[in-house]
């Protein structure tokens, strides 16, 4: 396993981590996400993320549970607050301190554990004040309930006003994370160039947009049954169909002799693709099967020559989503209830 600097922190990660979303608590059950997280561990991951609107807080549970009985001091927990949870009452959202400061304490009660190494903000709160919330993370830090503060999906902007305060406060922000992958670029504009220059790292999600990057959609065929393109009782067939269309589709499958000429599987070479920006610390990686984790896992500290990178670039061609414009657009504008 490589293990790459959180931001400007002295805090190492594995360049791999394993996160919970969608699948914990809903679509594997908890026998299988024990096994999961198993082989997480088996393969040098000791980095795991998580979120306690994931499943309304299964995730974290089945996660604490998992990895119980592990040395605490080997390991990297991170969680998330932002989005509704428990009975979703009107304070049982955002980013105000009050949800912050209550979501905290019951985060570490899920998942068994006195701190989390990192906290994140899941989105911005554009109904709290940036200084409020920043206050109630700094509490938290103190408090030692977390040790570095993090953001997901924040535009440049927002970023700079967070650094800032974080700075004037005495804690540090060291990461942000978004979406992002070969066919979803978008942050490679703005949010990576100034992340650079605040010292704040990418540790990124969905590096094979869930399952899209590995061939297995064909064009023209229906989804694999069981695939995550099928899951429209859980929301994984919500969260993919944007990358759904035949075209996509179809440019994905020229991949695949790149993939042969590295040695790679297709979601090595998705996984090994993100890895190659020196401003990405870890790719958020999940699976329903131990062996998936453990393929996953194997793209750790892989080199893609050059030519590979060109030959990605090539043939997916303008199916790419580059466009940084729409950095932030995950952020609701009121809060979500």
């Amino acid at each position: 396993m490589e293990f790459r600097y959180l931001g400007h922190s002295g805090l190492k990660v594995s360049a791999i981590s394993y996160g919970n979303w969608v699948t914990h608590g809903s679509q594997v059950e908890a026998e299988q996400a024990t096994a999961c997280v198993r082989a997480a561990l088996e393969a040098g991951i000791t980095t795991f993320d998580t979120a306690d609107v994931y499943a309304n807080g299964a995730a974290e549970t089945i996660l604490g549970d998992a990895l119980a009985g592990e040395r605490r001091e080997s390991l990297e927990i991170f969680t998330k607050v932002y989005f509704p949870t428990g009975p979703k009452g009107p304070n049982d959202t955002g980013l105000s301190r009050k949800h912050i400061s209550e979501s905290i304490n019951a985060s570490l009660r899920r998942l068994r554990t006195d701190h989390v190494d990192l906290y994140q903000a899941h989105r911005y709160d554009y109904e709290t004040p940036l200084e409020e919330t920043m206050k109630a993370f700094a509490d938290v830090v103190r408090a030692g309930k977390a040790f570095y503060i993090g953001v997901s999906e924040w535009t440049p902007d927002q970023l700079r006003a967070g650094h800032a305060l974080a700075g004037d406060l005495g804690f540090q922000l060291v990461s942000n994370q978004p979406k992002y992958n070969a066919l979803f670029r978008v942050i490679e504009a703005e949010v990576v160039p100034t992340s650079r220059e605040l010292g704040i790292s990418q540790v990124v999600f969905s590096p094979i947009d869930q399952g899209v990057l590995t061939g297995k959609y064909q064009p023209g065929q229906p989804p694999p049954e069981g695939s995550r393109a099928t899951d429209t009782a859980g929301g994984g067939a919500n969260f993919i169909k944007g990358s759904m269309s035949n075209e996509v589709l179809t440019r994905v499958q020229k991949l695949a002799p790149l993939a042969e000429a590295e040695g790679l599987s297709m979601a090595q070479l998705a996984v090994a693709w993100v890895l190659q920006n020196d401003n990405v610390a870890s790719a958020i990686t999940g699976g329903s099967r131990p062996e998936q984790v453990h393929d996953n896992a194997a793209a750790a500290g892989k080199k893609l020559l050059p030519e590979t990178m060109a030959g990605i670039d090539e043939a997916l061609g303008d199916v790419v989503q580059a466009d940084g414009s729409i950095v932030g657009d995950m952020s609701p504008k009121t809060r979500v209830v």
